[in-house]
This record gives structure tokens, C-alpha cells and sequence, in this order.
């Protein structure tokens, strides 16, 4: 049994959108083989903006303080995001830049100039765009994806790292989005 912590990325707080649809059947799957899951909708935090040295080593509010302790419990963490313009929504970057503070998710020192506090812990980042995932993948490099994975995750510990990529989401048809559920329903079973 793992502990398992999904962050929903779409910044659209009515939700609807096949990113949730994405959490939930990863949340059922887990769920179903008793992991235990916690969930985050970022843009319903109402994260204040990050604007200076001082605000990012500063104290951080009480709503950031919880989502760190919710990270602290997890033993993998799931990132679901749909692509904007080529990154991740800013919603997600801004409550990422909140949550992986200093003393929390790195600390000075170590032989690299710091020492990442979040080993122990493994991720999935699912990615869903209107291109196709091979597209963004070898033509674009996936640039956002790996300063996510290396900028942020790795650089505080998180690994290993796995992706699914979700081209063409508006493609396809019912057939093809269950396909993609039962897909997350069974990355969820098997907490991957």
C-alpha cells in the first residue's frame, strides 16, 4: 500500500476538462488496490505570488504549510497538467514555487551547494496537449517536461520520474479517452 498525492494542474476551477478526468481515474485505480490518496486542486488554493528573494526563504502562509505536509506524508506524487503555450499552467508553477521552498524541499550545503530533502519519493507527471506527444517530444524537446523534471523534482530528491504524454486530447473520440482512463485507472492499481 503506498500514499499516494495528486496534483490537479488545470487551472480552470470549474473543472470538466479531461485533465480531471485523468486524476480521478488515476485516484479510482489507487483507491481500488487500497492505496491511500490525497488530492490537491492547485487553483483553488489562491496561492499569493512569489515576487522576491525575501517572499520565496520567507515564512510561508498557513494553506502552503498543509500542501507541504501533504507532500512530506506522500510516497509518490502525481502531477496532471494540460500544456499552455508550451509550459505548465502558471497556476501550477506558482504553488510549485510555493511549496518547494528552501528548508523544506532543499537545504544549503552538501558537496553540490545544497542537499535535497524529498528523497524517498517517486512521481508521474501526466502531460495532456492538442499536438502530438511526439511532436513536443522530438521536435520542441519537451523543454517544460524536463525543467520540471530536473529543475524541480530531481533538484529536491523526487525519483524516479515517470511520464505519460497525451497528445491530440481533442482526438480521437469516447473510445479513445476510455482507453486513456483505463490506462490511468491502472498506473493507479499499481501506484506508478
Amino acid at each position: 500500500m503506498a500514499r499516494i498525492l495528486i496534483f490537479q494542474g488545470h487551472p480552470d476551477p470549474e473543472g470538466g476538462h479531461f485533465c480531471h478526468a485523468l486524476a480521478a481515474a488515476y485516484a479510482d485505480g489507487a483507491r481500488e488496490a487500497a492505496h491511500e490518496v490525497r488530492d490537491i486542486a492547485v487553483t483553488g488554493l489562491n496561492l499569493p505570488l512569489l515576487k522576491s528573494r525575501a517572499d520565496w526563504a520567507g515564512e510561508p502562509p498557513e494553506p502552503v504549510r498543509r500542501r507541504q505536509q501533504d507532500i512530506a506524508w506522500a510516497e509518490h506524487i502525481v502531477i496532471i497538467y494540460p500544456l499552455w503555450l508550451g509550459l505548465m499552467p502558471a497556476v501550477l508553477h506558482a504553488f510549485l514555487e510555493q511549496v518547494m521552498r528552501p528548508g523544506f524541499a532543499v537545504a544549503s550545503g552538501g558537496r553540490m551547494g545544497y542537499t535535497p530533502l524529498l528523497k524517498g519519493r517517486s512521481a508521474r507527471i501526466v502531460v495532456t496537449m492538442g499536438m502530438p506527444a511526439f511532436i513536443y517530444r522530438w521536435f520542441f524537446g519537451a523543454h517544460s517536461l524536463k525543467s520540471l523534471e530536473r529543475n524541480i523534482l530531481r533538484f529536491c530528491g523526487i525519483g524516479p520520474i515517470r511520464e505519460t504524454l497525451i497528445g491530440m486530447v481533442e482526438k480521437g473520440g469516447p473510445a479513445r479517452h476510455e482507453k486513456l482512463l483505463a490506462h490511468m485507472r491502472a498506473l493507479g492499481r499499481a501506484a506508478r
